[in-house]
């Protein structure tokens, strides 16, 4: 189309007697107002990785995310690729082409890997870029209802009781959920026994079930469970209570001082990725986070919506690969 046109206006130029500098600039007006071929994004489905089992938060934020980019950028395929912490999946996209249609949602287990993993197989700054903080979730302490235990305090006189007995599930080796019972147990000076999953989802049918007795799970994973009854919520990790389980102390608030976990989700690319691309992805995210029914469905999961900018991103993951760095140190933390 864009060369039919250009042929069309140097004949007219030609046969209306126009001169060669006039028609150059005719023409050269003509290529900056018509976009250059595959200059369209997106002209094909994106697909957005996934690097947990469905079930647990990355995959609901992933799909939310999805659905929602889906009718405002372009068609926007989830694609589970769980193992190794989340590192395969992770690894999986650092592979790929930069060219924006493969994208990942990950946890903040991202930047954990790098301590954990020596022989980790992609660097989670070089190549990676940053593209927006999705939504940040506080963690909850959960336990099965037949477990004699109401406060965290409780949690903790009862793991010094029995060491490396109270079974406790995460979504794998590395994983959010995983560091954060480390964390605990750091602070503590307890040890319980690790039951890794592939992902959150099965995690927390793991409590549910009874195989595990304990866990450290991002909210929106546990909420309906906890409403239910089904799961009991000991306390929050966080520094201040969640609004979506205002009855539910912190951590802090019980006596144990110190210890604090966060999660947070987010979006990355390949680097090398257009910035041009990153800014349009980046800036669906944010005008997506200002629609109040999209907002609400995060704030329905215990989540704060976010959308920030690549460079809060970027921030964020340099500042927690120190502390993780630091803690798996500190702790002595393993995976096999």
């Amino acid at each position: 189309m864009q060369a039919q046109s250009l042929q069309t206006l140097l004949r007219t130029c030609a046969a209306r007697g126009y001169r060669a500098g006039t028609t150059a600039l005719a023409l050269l007006a003509l290529a900056v107002a018509l976009p250059a071929h595959g200059q369209k994004y997106p002209e094909k489905p994106i697909r957005l990785v996934v690097p947990f089992a469905p079930g647990g938060g990355a995959d609901i934020f992933g799909r939310l995310v999805a659905q929602r980019l889906t009718e405002t950028l372009g068609t926007m395929v989830v694609e589970n690729r769980p193992g190794a912490g989340s590192t395969v999946g992770i690894e999986f996209v650092a592979r790929a082409p930069a060219d924006g249609y493969t994208l990942l949602l990950s946890s903040a287990a991202f930047s954990a890997a790098a301590a954990l993993y020596p022989k980790l197989g992609y660097d989670p700054v070089k190549d990676f870029a940053p593209i927006s903080v999705v939504t940040t979730v506080p963690l909850v302490v959960v336990t099965h209802p037949s477990l004699p235990v109401k406060t965290v305090l409780d949690l903790v006189k009862l793991a010094k009781a029995k060491p490396g007995e109270l079974l406790y599930s995460t979504a794998g080796p590395g994983s959010l959920i995983h560091l954060a019972g480390e964390s605990f147990m750091a602070a503590t000076q307890t040890r319980m026994t690790q039951v890794p999953y592939k992902g959150g989802g099965q995690a927390m049918t793991g409590v549910l079930t009874g195989e595990t007795q304990v866990m450290f799970a991002t909210i929106e994973t546990v909420m309906a469970q906890i409403r239910a009854g089904k799961l009991r919520a000991v306390a929050m990790t966080t520094a201040e209570r969640s609004p979506a389980l205002p009855n539910v102390q912190t951590v802090g608030e019980q006596g144990l001082k110190g210890y604090e976990a966060q999660g947070w989700f987010a979006l990355f690319a390949p680097a090398g990725t257009s910035g041009d691309i990153i800014g349009r992805i980046q800036g669906e995210v944010a005008r997506a986070m200002k629609v109040p029914e999209f907002r609400e469905r995060f704030l329905n999961e215990g989540a704060v919506p976010v959308g920030g900018p690549p460079a809060q991103l970027d921030k964020l993951v340099r500042g927690e690969i120190a502390m993780w760095a630091r803690l798996v140190k500190e702790a002595k933390i393993k995976v096999d």
